[in-house]
């Protein structure tokens, strides 16, 4: 880029401009068209004409006759038709002048203000030393009896020195090539490039094959030849076929091969079949935490909504919407700590005591009824299963040392079964030899372990949902209510 070009990116070339054009290089605003435009005018490349404007539409059909009669555009501009441009022609001839590259120049001015006329200054003076073709529209003013506004709001004339005619005359007389029309401004331009090449002052620009432009995607559509993206897509499943599919395996061997709900989880969830020890692992867990009584926070919000009178769906969720941190979603975080803390190998000390620095809560550890001498036999059931099927139980073993620090400070900051399903999980995912350890990390960002809860509490929630409407016991009120209510009704 010829630092006279940049010298243009500094300025306001005006406020009505649609913008300029380094061809092969960058453009800034609208000018040039579409990109079909672009490449019709060869804007692709440099050529050796410098081209300055007041028009933006105008300058859009100059590029054109450019790549007809010339090599081409090197760099363009259009200031705009405001009265009071950010710059002029002059200035931007000048610039022109001194680039290189380009060995011609072409100025279309319009009738309106003096700017021209600055220009003829400059080419008086001997300030541009290469060839100007120039033309200033709106002769046809002169027809009209009164005075015109043409569309730019500097394209009026104030008088005969700013009429068309009077700048035309003033630009061939300072030593511009004026034609005598419009229509004569191609070929003046032609003759004008075509003498510079003779004399050799221009070796025209070596052609080149232009990037093919991609077809407008609203006109591909409708001629078939594409079609537009699915917006929602998914890998698990397919129902295309003559009978839908889990991860590719069809509903038809899922039920031959006598598949259980670990192995659908498994085909759902994990988009493969894992192997029977790990599915059978996942059912323990549905099955163990299926329910943990009512008075759990999520059982007791299902039977308050079911009492109310609500329906299935409003219970269950009423229900669901109470998992978190302290009432079955700690898997995951359990999951994620415990692997983090054994991966670093920091000893239970150093675990515990950077979450206590932390004001963090160890998650899997902890409960409020079980204790030492009261184990949580869901725990001992899990646990008797993976040292008895897993090859490696090492994140458990982990978290069943850290369970030995954390007894010495309280009998209740036991294994709790969130934790226990958690390092499990790990190892089942670890040692299985089924997984990267990029996805191992994926599942647990993404929530997959609270998902086996999730899954598990929804059989109970719902349970309590039907237990309370067989039991048809209205919404639960406190004594006082029925006196109050008594009293003022």
């Amino acid at each position: 880029m010829h630092e006279s070009t940049i010298s243009w990116l500094q300025v306001i070339i005006g406020p009505a401009t649609v913008g300029g054009i380094q061809a092969g290089a960058f453009k800034i605003g609208d000018t040039a068209g579409t990109l079909e435009n672009i490449i019709h005018c060869k804007l692709y490349r440099p050529g050796s004409v410098g081209f300055v404007s007041k028009s933006g539409g105008m300058s859009n059909e100059l590029y054109n006759v450019l790549a007809r009669v010339t090599d081409g555009l090197y760099e363009g501009i259009a200031i705009g038709g405001d009265v009071y441009p950010g710059s002029t022609l002059s200035d931007h001839v000048l610039r022109l002048n001194n680039i290189p590259q380009i060995k011609l120049i072409v100025v279309l001015g319009e009738l309106g203000g003096r700017d021209e006329y600055s220009l003829v200054e400059a080419l008086k003076q001997g300030k541009v030393s290469k060839p100007v073709i120039a033309w200033v529209s709106g002769t046809c003013a002169k027809l009209f009896k009164s005075e015109v506004q043409f569309g730019h709001a500097g394209a009026k004339s104030g008088g005969d020195l700013e009429s068309a005619q009077a700048k035309n005359k003033a630009l061939e007389e300072a030593g511009a090539i004026v034609p005598t029309s419009f229509e004569g401004l191609e070929p003046a331009i032609k003759i004008a490039f075509q003498k510079l090449v003779e004399d050799g002052v221009i070796l025209p620009t070596q052609e080149i094959v232009p990037p093919s432009v991609p077809e407008d995607l609203s006109s591909a559509i409708k001629s078939g030849k594409v079609r537009a993206p699915t917006h929602i897509v998914s890998t698990i499943c397919d129902d295309r076929g003559e009978e839908p599919t889990y991860a590719g395996v069809a509903m038809s061997t899922i039920i031959e091969k006598d598949f259980g709900v670990g192995d659908v989880i498994s085909l759902l969830w994990f988009k493969r079949s894992l192997p029977r020890y790990c599915t059978k692992f996942i059912e323990m867990c549905i099955l163990l935490c299926a329910d943990h009584g009512p008075c759990v926070s999520g059982a007791h919000n299902t039977i308050v909504t079911s009492r109310a009178g609500k329906d299935l769906v409003s219970c269950l969720v009423s229900g669901l919407l109470t998992i978190g941190p302290r009432f079955g979603g700690a898997i995951d975080d359990a999951a994620r700590y415990f692997k983090d803390a054994n991966d670093r190998k920091l000893s239970p000390y150093e675990f515990v005591e950077s979450m206590k620095g932390k004001g963090i809560r160890v998650p899997g550890i902890g409960h409020r009824i079980k204790s030492r001498d009261n184990r949580d036999k869901r725990v001992e059931l899990l646990q008797q299963y993976a040292r008895s099927h897993f090859p490696s139980v090492k994140y458990m073993e982990y978290a069943v040392i850290v369970e030995t620090y954390t007894l010495s400070k309280a009998s209740n900051l036991v294994l709790n079964v969130d934790g226990c399903i958690g390092s499990l999980f790990l190892d089942l995912l670890a040692s299985c030899a089924m997984f990267s350890q990029q996805e191992i990390d994926e599942i647990i960002e993404i929530g997959y372990l609270n998902g086996l809860f999730v899954l598990a509490r929804s059989i109970g929630l719902i349970g309590h949902t039907f237990d309370q409407r067989r039991l048809k016991q209205p919404l639960y009120r406190h004594p006082w209510e029925d006196v109050l209510y008594s009293k003022y009704v």
